[in-house]
């Protein structure tokens, strides 16, 4: 008998800490001079791209300080995405795959991210970029709400801003070592200081991570999911005087791990188990619940190789301070994996592309550059002007093979006859991509407790597409098509600040996606299977937003408290469909979408030693039309947890006389339910995620020893589901542990 099930367990460990929170001022038994010295820190935010302290910006955010990612074992993006209420990433595929959805704006396959990602001030350009290992951070900042008006394009759900540690003068380091489930180790480490006292700076930093693999693949016997990834980033800060600064960044990666990863819930299968025989429903039911083993015969295999350049350069007048940013990235990616429907049967002539191969190829090279003029911070009127331009070339080739038995023949820009493995289809364009935008902001102190902030910018992007001469069976070889996409996104803030302690704020918005392409042909392929309404181009996505918020703090400092309530109209919202028989991704725009909800954060200092939190993000959305299937008006938009919920506490204690600290963590996330299809046909169930960390450390911080067990409930579930029936499943409970030493 199960005493414990998971939806149990999940109410004890809420009504846990909440009881923890209620009763902590009485089991502190502080004096008064105590408890006032107990307050909260204070965070600085940058998301206006000044300082400015997290409960006066008139935003919803949420932050997180270099000492809360350490805490919180923040590694890697979707670690600090799931602290967040009203955001959600799924990850299915290889590492340049994700689909982050926040306020019930979504990413899709092949798609634009709904936020601006910025990297120690660089503009991320491409959904490749996205997931990446984190660690030697300064701050993470989840910003919601639309900031197209202050980063441009694809900031139309926010922004996540990420800053790595500086170097200083006193020069300073860290060294982990960690082992965990999978038979996963790592090696993390950073040196930084000053190369000369108070004008030249350096740092260098390293992570590299080999784990085996947390899911099984029944056919081959050995992990499906291998993961490998090894960063090095160097610094270099040149500050010859005070008004001139010069900030020269590198971040090399290489990554080798899973590649394409689905199952397909549609198919017959032998006695063995493990190979297809026809279609049917031996392996269904469709539906997004539906977790099925991986029964590939082929390895399943991708890699990513990015590597990434940035100057930085500050020069202050009296005028005000002119900021340069410089950028160039080199991005390559592949992967491989079988073909649908994914199992151990080999192809059969009868059956086009049954159980074949695939294979997915990317190659990006970008460079950009951002100019920037700002008044001083130290009046009543702040303004800003600036100007953004960045040039991208793109080659990408999706193809699919016969599968004999000899493996799968790495293509890139030629398909092959070779008889081990030879090409069925051959889908492949190099893209050559331009965008350019000008910007603006002011804000104003009408009195001291009202400001008015207004933002305009211009975005425009060109595109071209040339479809390779040896793309076949469907589209045009050599043909070309030409789009450009722009919009103006204004953006009007208002602001006031009754008292220091409180803060009510309202803010109004537009937001742009650029639109893009298909690949060439797919709108035939697609209504050969009875797909309508499919193009060549994808249209850019347009969304205005209203939000009004709150911030507070009360009980001396001891306790923040921020809500926000927004509403949001989408026109073109993207959306993604997928043919197996030739692995062909499809993108479509869904034509009126209407979200609107809210957020709720609070973190308390409950005493010295224990601090809690809850946050609660609710997103309500609907279709209100589609001119491909009329018939799906009223319902949800697809990718969207209707509602999320945070809660968690922080314990650290010192263990009497013997100089060390106990430490212990607890995290859990709701995430409710979630349509994967504007025709709503199958429904993921909320899922419940409970993380638990224990540790020692050494009073003088020098040290520490942490374990931790994620998904502690062992929730069993789907990462992604993509309409008729094609699943990727998510690993159960992971434990591992860390020892970090600090010189």
């Amino acid at each position: 008998m199960n005493l414990f099930p998971k939806q149990r367990l999940s109410e004890a460990v809420f009504i846990a800490v909440v009881a923890g929170g209620l009763c902590s001022p009485v089991l502190a038994q502080s004096s008064d001079t105590e408890e006032s010295a107990l307050v909260l820190e204070e965070v600085v935010v940058t998301a206006r791209r000044r300082d400015e302290g997290l409960l006066e910006a008139p935003y919803a955010v949420t932050a997180f300080t270099a000492q809360v990612l350490q805490d919180a074992n923040v590694q890697r993006m979707e670690d600090f995405i799931s602290l967040t209420p009203n955001v959600t990433l799924a990850t299915s595929q290889g590492i340049g795959t994700s689909f982050l959805s926040i306020r019930g704006l979504t990413q899709v396959r092949n798609g634009e991210s709904p936020v601006a990602t910025v990297v120690d001030g660089v503009l991320q350009f491409s959904g490749i970029q996205f997931r990446q290992e984190l660690f030697d951070l300064e701050s993470v900042e989840v910003v919601k709400g639309p900031q197209g008006a202050i980063y441009g394009r694809n900031a139309t759900g926010g922004a996540i801003i990420i800053n790595t540690k500086r170097p200083a003068n006193e020069s300073e380091g860290y060294v982990t070592v960690g082992a965990g489930d999978g038979d996963e180790y790592l090696v993390e480490g950073s040196y930084g200081g000053a190369l000369v006292e108070d004008e030249l700076f350096g740092q260098i930093s390293a992570r590299y991570i080999d784990r085996e693999g947390y899911l099984d693949n029944i056919t081959r016997n050995e992990p499906a999911d291998r993961f490998e990834d090894a960063v090095f980033r160097g610094r270099l800060i040149y500050e010859p005087t005070d008004s001139l600064s010069f900030d020269l960044r590198a971040n090399i990666a290489r990554h080798k791990g899973r590649g394409i990863g689905f199952q397909y819930q549609a198919v017959n299968i032998a006695d063995d188990g493990i190979t297809a025989t026809g279609f049917g429903t031996d392996t269904g039911p469709i539906d997004a619940n539906n977790v099925l083993p991986v029964r590939d015969n082929n390895v399943d295999y991708g890699e990513r190789d990015m590597n990434d350049f940035a100057l930085k350069v500050d020069w202050t007048t009296e005028l005000g301070t002119l900021v340069s940013t410089t950028s160039f990235t080199d991005l390559e990616e592949w992967s491989d994996s079988d073909q649908f429907p994914y199992t151990n049967a080999r192809s059969a002539p009868e059956l086009f592309g049954f159980d074949g191969t695939q294979t997915g190829f990317f190659e990006i090279e970008a460079w950009s550059q951002e100019l920037r003029f700002r008044s001083p911070d130290d009046q009543r009127v702040r303004w800003e002007v600036g100007a953004y331009y960045l040039e991208w070339d793109r080659f990408v080739s999706l193809s699919t093979g016969v599968d004999t038995g000899a493996g799968i023949i790495r293509l890139e820009r030629e398909p092959t006859t070779d008889p081990r493995n030879p090409t069925t289809s051959f889908l492949a364009d190099d893209n050559s991509n331009t965008a350019m935008a000008v910007f603006g902001q002011v804000n104003a102190d009408l009195t001291d407790q009202l400001e008015l902030s207004l933002a305009l910018r211009y975005d425009e992007e060109e595109r071209q597409q040339d479809i390779s001469p040896l793309q076949f069976p469907a589209g045009e070889p050599g043909a070309r098509n030409e789009e450009t996409f722009d919009m103006v996104q204004p953006k009007i803030t208002l602001r006031y600040q009754p008292s220091e302690e409180h803060n009510l704020y309202a803010t109004w918005g537009k937001g742009f996606r650029s639109g893009q392409f298909n690949q060439n042909g797919i709108s035939d392929v697609a209504e050969s299977v009875g797909l309508i309404g499919i193009t060549d181009v994808v249209d850019q996505e347009e969304s205005e937003s209203f939000e009004i918020g709150y911030k507070g703090q009360f009980f001396n400092d001891r306790l923040r408290l921020g809500a926000a309530l927004f509403t949001t109209d989408v026109d073109g919202q993207h959306f993604f469909s997928f043919i197996g028989a030739i692995s062909a991704q499809i993108l479509t725009n869904i034509d009126e979408v209407s979200l609107q909800g809210g957020e709720f954060e609070l973190q308390y200092l409950a005493s010295e030693n224990l601090t809690l939190y809850a946050a609660l993000g609710y997103t309500d959305s609907e279709i209100d039309a589609y001119a491909v299937d009329s018939s799906v008006v009223g319902n949800d938009a697809p990718y969207i947890a209707e509602d999320t919920y945070n809660l968690g506490g922080q314990y650290e204690v010192p263990l009497g006389s013997s100089n060390l600290n106990f430490f212990a963590r607890v995290d859990y996330e709701r995430r409710g339910a979630q349509y994967w299809d504007v025709q709503n046909s199958t429904e993921r169930d909320p899922l419940d995620f409970l993380s638990i960390r224990l540790g020692l450390s050494s009073v003088d911080d020098k040290w520490s020893l942490i374990g931790q067990v994620q998904n502690a409930l062992d929730e069993e579930y789907n990462s992604e589901w993509v309409s008729g029936g094609f699943s990727a499943a998510a690993p159960g409970s992971i434990w591992n542990v860390r020892l970090r030493y600090n010189f």
